[in-house]
């Protein structure tokens, strides 16, 4: 079983050292080949710096995809499932708040489901970033007929001819909600998984209080794209 592990990274040089070296440790036991696909949207500070350090050490495990303009974190999601080589695809964000040995009760569930998807147990945000993604996750449950519990975590594994096929436009971090909606859309076969949740040390979050206005607009584009679309093809063999 060969696995591609994508970090999407934007200013982590806190993070992305600790990052790629957890993966690697977590995923070899687990798995016969890996690789990891990280990629920089324009980081200000030392990360590309640092990944071209680590790619020296860890050779093809590790490739750098890296963005001539910064393009936003769902252009640098979309650019790591393209490249994927992996016959699984998973990702998570390079700030460490994830134990990405918990794969090893994500792998055995892909024989018979084309993406497992995370949700934080005991999730280390604050108060109302932990209630404003309640509401987002009913209200956008509600609009695309699905019941998930966490569309916004960051620990999703997929079959990767299911993530490739899906045709993702979202450039921000709407990308979560619209992988998942067109997954549901398109009768791939998925389950949801708890995994531990991690206090963030270093780096901080990209997304803003300005972001918030724009949910709505966001979430009805997507559903209007959906909605226009015919259904792709359901689940893979």
């Amino acid at each position: 079983m060969q696995l591609t592990v994508v970090l999407p990274a934007y200013n982590e040089e806190g993070n992305v050292e600790r990052a790629v070296r957890e993966a690697a440790a977590a995923v070899q036991p687990l798995v016969d080949g890996f690789e990891i696909v990280a990629v920089d949207d324009v980081s200000r500070d030392g990360t590309v710096a640092t990944l071209q350090r680590l790619v020296a050490e860890f050779g093809e495990r590790l490739r750098v995809i890296t963005h001539p303009v910064n393009q936003g974190y769902g252009v640098a999601l979309r650019d790591g499932f393209q490249a994927a080589r992996g016959a699984l695809v998973f990702y998570t964000d390079s700030d460490n708040q994830f134990d990405l040995r918990e794969l090893r009760d994500f792998l055995p569930l892909m024989s018979e489901y084309d993406a497992v998807l995370g949700y934080r147990l005991d999730r280390q945000d604050p108060a109302l970033r932990k209630f404003t993604s309640r509401v987002f996750n009913t209200i956008s449950s509600l609009a695309f007929g699905m019941r998930v519990r966490d569309l916004n975590c960051s620990f999703k594994l997929f079959q990767r001819e299911a993530i490739q096929s899906l045709p993702l436009e979202t450039t921000d971090f709407f990308i979560d909600t619209e992988l998942v909606a067109r997954l549901h859309q398109a009768r791939f076969r998925y389950v949801q998984r708890g995994v531990r949740h991690y206090p963030c040390t270093a780096g901080h979050s990209s997304v803003r209080p300005g972001d918030v206005p724009r949910t709505p607009r966001s979430l009805v584009r997507i559903w209007r794209g959906l909605r226009a679309e015919p259904p792709p093809r359901t689940s893979l063999p």
